[in-house]
């Protein structure tokens, strides 16, 4: 195959992919590893540009690679490559992971967050290239909330490269402390952690010791938040009560948000999203109460199958487990001009 390429690396807690795309937006070849955090961070960065050397090599000069785009778990300061307290990266505070990669690759690479490059490709390859969009917000529903923001076909990084930490906002004022340093923050209440300490909270309290949630706890001591998920989509009513809190804390945000940046998409992605049908109708309810701006734009039931331009969408994610290697991978086309560079 002819043509320029890019390289894109998604890197995890669990897992490392790096792949190659050609321009068409397409990925051609893929490498997964398992991320061996064990062994240390530059044993992961050792591993993570051994791929992108070896997939460089084979593409036996068809054509020149025009950057290589890397989304690594944040928070990450920008432009200096520098991780802050990564939840997902125990040891990698204060890691200057720009650099790391730059000397070992010895050529520069385009950093983002996951997040980030989840809303990218989100928006060039999923959701908002079927809505028609050209800027959108993403919420990430997993271990916790991440949120990226793409304004006009690029990533909004703020400031510091920070912008998008809307899973700390707060919606419980006297709630739980988070790890941020702050209290009741939305990754407390919609990520599947939380989802899961919400579970354990409801049989603690509930009047009921031998409800179907406490029996599910008793059988299997590791339930996750998709366990609770089935337990709400039979009906019963002591699950469904922890994905209508989870609906009106996600609604409060979005109507934040929404008031905030006037946005023609939001985006929910992650695992915790594929129980939209659960949650959808506390989050639209708090919504069109809390944010006028969603009041004045909300789309009619007919509107949102059409995807009807000039309303306020909310839409789940469509890419999964592909956003982040696919926007990775895409960063190079978008934001900085195709040029060649070598290894």
């Amino acid at each position: 195959m002819s043509g320029n390429y890019s390289i894109g690396v998604d890197l995890g807690g669990t897992n490392l992919r790096v792949a190659v795309m050609r321009q068409e937006g397409t990925l051609t070849e893929t490498i997964a590893l398992r991320t061996r955090l064990q062994e240390g961070r530059d044993t992961v960065v050792a591993d993570m540009c051994e791929a992108v050397a070896a997939l460089h090599l084979r593409q036996n000069g068809s054509g020149k690679c025009v950057g290589i785009g890397v989304g690594t778990p944040g928070p990450l300061e920008l432009p200096a490559g520098i991780l802050r307290r990564p939840p997902n990266l125990p040891g990698w505070d204060g890691f200057d992971v720009r650099r790391a990669i730059e000397n070992r690759l010895n050529q520069p690479i385009l950093l983002e967050s996951d997040a980030n490059v989840a809303a990218l490709a989100e928006l060039h390859f999923g959701a908002g290239k079927h809505f028609g969009v050209d800027s959108l917000c993403m919420l990430t529903l997993g271990t916790g909330v991440g949120n990226g923001i793409v304004l006009r076909g690029h990533v909004w990084q703020g400031a510091n490269g920070m912008a998008g930490e809307a899973g700390h906002t707060t919606v419980v004022p006297d709630g739980l402390p988070c790890g941020c340093g702050s209290r009741g923050c939305l990754e407390l209440y919609a990520s599947a952690t939380g989802l899961r300490r919400m579970a354990l909270e409801s049989i603690a309290a509930a009047a009921q010791p031998e409800s179907a949630l406490a029996r599910l706890a008793h059988a299997n001591v590791e339930f996750q938040a998709r366990d609770v998920a089935r337990l709400a989509e039979a009906g019963d009513a002591q699950a469904q009560a922890i994905f209508t809190e989870m609906g009106r804390c996600l609604g409060l945000t979005l109507a934040a948000l929404i008031n905030t940046l006037n946005l023609p998409l939001y985006v929910l992605g992650g695992g915790s999203a594929a129980a939209w049908s659960l949650f959808a109708p506390a989050l639209y309810k708090e919504m069109h109460e809390r944010a006028y701006v969603y009041r004045a734009t909300e789309p009619t039931e007919a509107e949102k199958v059409a995807r009807t331009p000039g309303k306020t969408h909310v839409a789940q994610a469509e890419l999964g487990a592909d956003s982040g290697i696919l926007g990775a991978a895409y960063l190079p086309w978008v934001e900085v001009p195709a040029q060649g560079s070598s290894l």
